[in-house]
């Protein structure tokens, strides 16, 4: 029994090690994603307080933004960024797309 149980402790470690990539860039990119998700909703909430082609225009923004934080995300993720070895102004910078 405790041979089984030891396994599925390694089983279980080795799981969440290579579920996260191990360098914390995942939750980066997430985070970079939520915050383009953020500023999008802002804008298709205000879009809803206008009309015509300013509406039109509005929703396209937060389009765009959304996309954006998609393409961040992947960015970060695919440059295997080790985010403990970032000072927090350099983890914010990369959030926030600056």
């Amino acid at each position: 029994m405790k041979h089984s149980t030891k396994i599925a402790a390694v089983a279980a470690a080795l799981l969440s090690l290579t579920a996260c990539g191990g360098k914390g860039d995942d939750k980066l990119g997430d985070q970079a994603e939520q915050v383009a998700d953020n500023r999008a909703d802002a804008m298709d909430a205000a879009a809803g307080n206008l009309t015509g082609t300013d509406r039109d225009a509005m929703k396209a923004r937060a389009d765009v933004t959304r996309a954006a934080g998609d393409a961040r995300e992947e960015a970060i993720d695919d440059a295997d960024v080790n985010a403990h070895a970032l000072s927090n102004e350099q983890k914010a910078a990369l959030v926030n797309g600056q």
